[in-house]
């Protein structure tokens, strides 16, 4: 990928409302409700190239306004998990603590969202740490100060390509990283503190990810974007390269009981998927025979008490509408008996990110009548 064009699919990001109304869709199970478990918002800024090029990489806008009339375009989303992205980091004060400014950010978009007319609301957010940071539970205590206790979780992504021209907003983390030993000792205090942690790595590197949870078993570690597979050929099944190997390191991390996986990020263009490139984006069917069986095989393994679903909105909207995503995502939960599609679409997030229900009707008189 060229800075030219990261530059391009960026500003894209959350920004082709033309383009996904050009494929309009029904919406599937109106009355079902869900939660969100991955959301960013950020204003419009300068991103550091990951992929370490002296020109930075401007953002699309993506805030409230945005991101409501996405989701507020007929599904009922009760809640959303904000995650951080370096949105609202303080500009002065200690640098260990300069990103506790981003819990207040989320804090601000949490009670402008409750004042209005939405309906949903930010149930909980997820923000940065450096867990090998002699700083942290200063950063930590920080967070309990000024979060009105909306911070329930930490993430330090360690997500590393080795190609710096196949980065896009994520990729350069240090090698290493997810075995350092002060990291794992800053992991194993998250538990300590109930708090979980969402960690963003690639699938060749999911062998990192079981060593690290069988070093902190009390933390519970939310693996982001499916373990997010790299490459990307078209349909994907058994037999495909990319697939296999995903399968392999799922299978292997599956019945570590301390993990809960995220079911998204599949659009990302990081990921090599290749829909934001066509005419017309892919309808919530052709997406699923494209992407389908990793949802599926994930499921199967982590059963749909451990896996919840996300929009990682606006990066995965450069390949696809956020109606037609949920669309998707409701046809796979209406794949499972009720108890299962209350988890995945709700339950699961509320319990790892300890949000509290709220009207949830999802699951129960309309729900169930679709059983």
């Amino acid at each position: 990928m060229t800075p030219q064009e990261r530059q391009a699919w960026v500003r894209r990001m959350g920004a082709r409302r033309d383009w996904w109304d050009s494929r309009p869709e029904d919406i599937v199970e109106p009355a079902w409700e869900f939660v969100d478990a991955h959301v960013h918002l950020w204003e419009e800024r300068d991103f550091p190239d990951p992929s370490g090029d002296v020109e930075p990489v401007r953002t699309s806008r993506y805030m409230l306004p945005e991101l409501i009339a996405d989701a507020g375009a007929g599904h009922r989303v009760t809640d959303f998990v904000y995650v951080e992205c370096g949105s609202g980091y303080r500009t002065a004060g200690p640098s260990h603590l300069r990103a506790s400014g981003e819990a207040e950010f989320a804090l601000r978009q949490a009670e402008a969202l409750s004042d209005g007319d939405a309906g949903t609301r930010i149930g909980a957010a997820v923000c940065h740490a450096g867990l090998a940071d002699p700083g942290l539970d200063e950063l930590l205590d920080a967070y309990d100060a000024v979060g009105g206790g909306l911070v329930s979780g930490i993430r330090q992504s360690g997500a590393r390509l080795e190609d710096p021209s196949t980065r896009l907003l994520a990729g350069a983390a240090r090698p290493g990283l997810y075995a350092d030993p002060a990291f794992l000792r800053g992991l194993a205090s998250l538990g300590e503190r109930e708090l979980t942690f969402d960690a963003f790595l690639f699938h060749f590197q999911l062998d990192e990810l079981a060593e690290m949870s069988r070093q902190a078993p009390d933390t519970t570690i939310v693996v982001n974007h499916a373990g997010a597979p790299i490459g990307y050929t078209g349909a994907a099944g058994p037999g495909d390269a990319v697939f296999d190997a995903w399968a392999r390191q799922i299978e292997r991390i599956a019945d570590l009981p301390n993990l809960v996986l995220k079911l998204g990020g599949l659009a990302s263009i990081v990921t090599g998927y290749d829909a934001h490139l066509r005419e017309r984006p892919p309808s919530s069917e052709e997406f699923l025979a494209e992407r389908g069986a990793y949802f599926r095989h994930a499921i199967g393994l982590f059963g749909a008490a451990r896996c919840m679903f996300e929009s990682n909105f606006p990066v995965d909207g450069a390949s696809i509408g956020y109606r037609t995503l949920w669309n998707a995502y409701k046809i796979l939960a209406a794949e499972h008996g009720s108890e299962d599609r209350r988890a995945l679409l709700g339950e699961t997030a509320r319990k790892t990110y300890r949000i509290a229900a709220r009207n949830v009707h999802e699951g129960r008189g309309d729900n169930d009548a679709a059983a």
